[in-house]
């Protein structure tokens, strides 16, 4: 097994513990497969070593690997996933009396049942509430919630009072206590209980928790920075004072903080938790060239959490190149390319932040015959309850008689849904379809609902019966009367479990309209919206950054590249520097997954590209590359807006190339005097929009987003560091 000298410092680490940072594609299950065998090579039994990987396709790699390697008779040591060790954790407590018996669920539909009665017990005296209470997204964040008061064991009125939900989300803490009772009289458990139970078994219990110690010399731990409060707690107690801990990964790949990770557990609370250890670098990337290196080095660098450590490309590896476009052409025109090339589609990955940004692209693809598939099937944008209902709009535009059709009207009346039970809506769509006109308020049928709820109602039936008359307007100017009228973004906002899901269906619908914009026909993009659509094994894979964590492809496709969806900020939700940084994180993980080419693409028009891809400096970078990949790399000096990076870079190789500061642009924005930060009144000339004054800050304060309201151009929203502004006045006034 050859291996670099960062991989065999990694080795041969001799007593106490250890941290490795491993850049993305850094041959790090590599590494660990030779640090077990040099382990088991120097006398460690098998059964005093513990393996623990991210999830079980990771776990059954690493062992497949290992055993390639082992004489028959060999051993092998214990290589589980945190839910693994749970579950024979938890056996081995209830073999012993400390944890009562309990069946552990694994269907997922066994679980939403429970999930069901608890939202029931805990809406007992609000039925109307109950019927959004159960729609399959508020029930997903429900169990998002429970599974992250036992992943960070605090309390769930605690957890509440900190997370962003909804006001449809009242219940949640009264339902977790309803799902505990529920759980603890039948005798079941959720794969959250696999740790929490065993956990607060051991930490109530100093004479249990040390009969579970002493079993084990060392333990290595992949993809450290993604464990969560319960994992690192179990984990301590298990290691006890005696075993090494080796802890491997990559806190600039910290993504999922929503689910209980910190990018600090990497970098600050090993020490707190283990005590002082020995820090490993893995910087080599086998997966792609120096272009891409160097722009994923130059995205993460504005992170104020992250490692100094900087990602090098390994010799030999593609000369990855990078491109950045604008609109869905690019994406037909690379994927074109690729396939004259002889490559194969499913050689390729289109990468969104949220599944809202792929509905252009699953829209381009469908009309020009592309396959693809996705990674959810549920995520199909045709499939969608909203979309189909939106589709419904439109078709009754174009058929009154479709009025007479009760089964539709109820599809209509319960998209986006009026907040009223489904059963009511049912009948009420019965009656409509029948009499055509729409019960009075002293009805029985509609006397017992709220004002807000009639209204609303009433107000449906009344587009439904004025979308015939404008069968003549264009598909996306109807669409976004459809939607003006039914006042479709408050309503999803308000539904939404969590204000990221509410703004995701409201980024749904204004990516719906713009796609409408480029079909004239409605009759057509009704069709496209009704099309049959299903999973094609050779087509290209969608999917989202999160669920691409530790995969590659040849060519990688980031698309929604666009300022406000990635990074994803808005209005009511805005970009504090943590967010921030978490974002700059999600697209390092993004344009890492490549190998030979990477294409990122931002919507163009009105949407302004993503922050990121600036930072990325990837034409910059492109160009050092490919200066690296010259057998003589000679040539006239290199602007680089970052000299200090590259050059790091470049030392860091053991090659040089005469670099230069690149020249900021005339236009670029002036520093506000004496460093004070943009503030709310500040007035400002911009070489556009003329002069104007600044109403909103928000986001980083060392590079903020701005909104101008402009004396002749009205409100602007500006990225401040890079418009061509200059700053009138430092004191607001």
């Amino acid at each position: 097994m050859r291996l670099t000298a960062e991989q065999r410092a990694v080795v041969e680490h001799g007593a106490g513990h250890a941290r490795v940072a491993a850049v993305a594609g850094s041959g790090k299950t590599t590494t660990l497969v030779a640090r077990v065998w040099h382990l088991l090579e120097r006398g460690v039994p098998p059964s005093r070593l513990l393996v623990l990987m991210f999830n079980r396709s990771a776990r059954e790699d690493f062992q497949t690997r290992l055993a390639a390697l082992a004489p028959s008779e060999q051993r092998l040591p214990d290589v589980r996933t945190f839910h693994s060790l749970g579950h024979r954790l938890t056996a081995s407590l209830t073999r012993w009396g400390a944890l009562a018996p309990r069946q552990l669920l694994a269907a997922d539909w066994q679980v939403e049942r429970l999930l069901r009665q608890a939202t029931l017990a805990a809406l007992d005296d609000d039925p109307e509430r109950r019927e959004v209470a159960l729609e399959a997204d508020t029930l997903d964040a429900l169990a998002h919630f429970c599974g992250l008061v036992k992943a960070e064991m605090i309390a769930p009125a605690a957890l509440y009072e900190r997370l962003d939900l909804g006001a449809e989300c009242g219940h949640f803490v009264g339902a977790f206590d309803h799902l505990e009772h529920l759980l603890a009289d039948h005798g079941l458990m959720t794969y959250a209980d696999l740790l929490f139970r065993p956990l607060r078994a051991l930490e109530a219990d100093a004479a249990l928790s040390a009969r579970v110690q002493g079993f084990l010399d060392h333990v290595i731990i992949d993809e450290y920075q993604d464990i969560n409060q319960a994992q690192l707690r179990l984990l301590a107690t298990l290691a006890g004072r005696d075993a090494a801990v080796m802890a491997v990964g990559d806190a600039n790949q910290c993504i999922y903080e929503w689910r209980g990770a910190h990018p600090d557990t990497m970098r600050e609370h090993f020490a707190t938790t283990f005590g002082p250890a020995t820090d490993y670098p893995l910087s080599t990337t086998f997966r792609h060239g120096h272009a891409l290196a160097l722009a994923a080095n130059h995205a993460i660098a504005a992170n104020r959490r992250r490692p100094d450590q900087l990602c090098l490309a390994a010799p030999g590896t593609p000369a990855t190149r990078l491109v950045v476009a604008a609109g869905r052409a690019a994406l037909l025109d690379a994927l074109a390319d690729w396939r004259r090339d002889g490559r194969r589609l499913d050689e390729t990955c289109l990468l969104v932040r949220s599944w809202a940004l792929s509905v252009p692209a699953q829209l381009a693809l469908l009309q020009a015959g592309v396959p693809f598939r996705l990674a959810r099937e549920d995520r199909f944008v045709f499939r969608l309850p909203l979309v189909q209902a939106l589709a419904g709009y439109l078709r009754l535009s174009r058929d009154a008689r479709l009025l007479a059709d009760p089964a539709l009207l109820q599809r209509l009346l319960e998209q986006p849904t009026p907040f009223v039970a489904r059963e009511r809506l049912a009948t009420l769509a019965r009656r409509l379809a029948t009499t055509q006109h729409f019960p009075e308020r002293h009805d029985p049928l509609i006397a017992d609902l709220k004002p807000l709820q009639r209204r609303n109602l009433k107000r449906r039936w009344a587009l439904l019966c004025e979308l015939p008359r404008l069968s003549s307007w264009p598909p996306a100017r109807l669409l976004a009367h459809v939607v003006e009228r039914l006042e479709a973004d408050k309503v999803l906002k308000r539904a939404a479990a969590r204000r990221d899901k509410g703004e995701e269906d409201v980024r749904l619908l204004d990516v719906l309209i713009e796609q409408a914009g480029e079909v004239r026909d409605l009759d057509a993009f009704i069709e496209l919206l009704e099309r049959p659509v299903e999973n094609h094994a050779e087509g290209m894979l969608i999917t989202t950054v999160h669920g691409a964590k530790g995969l590659e492809w040849p060519l990688v496709v980031l698309a929604g590249a666009n300022e406000e969806d990635f990074p994803h900020y808005g209005r009511d939700n805005p970009l504090t520097p943590e967010r921030l940084e978490e974002e700059r994180r999600l697209f390092y993980v993004a344009i890492t997954r490549a190998r030979e080419r990477l294409l990122v693409l931002h919507d163009g028009g009105e949407h302004r590209p993503s922050r990121f891809i600036a930072e990325s400096a990837w034409q910059e970078c492109q160009r050092v590359g490919e200066r690296l990949d010259e057998p003589q790399a000679t040539g006239p000096p290199l602007a680089v807006s970052d000299p200090a990076l590259v050059g790091r870079y470049l030392m860091a190789l053991g090659r040089s190339l005469p670099l230069e500061p690149a020249r900021r642009p005339v236009a670029a924005c002036t520093e506000p005097a004496g460093g004070e930060a943009f503030s709310v009144g500040q007035r400002l000339r911009h070489a556009v929009f003329g002069e104007g004054e600044i109403a909103v800050v928000e986001g980083d304060p060392a590079n903020p987003v701005i909104e101008v309201r402009f004396h002749q151009a009205g409100r602007r929203r500006l990225i401040a560091r890079r418009a061509p502004i200059e700053l009138l006045s430092v004191v607001p006034g």
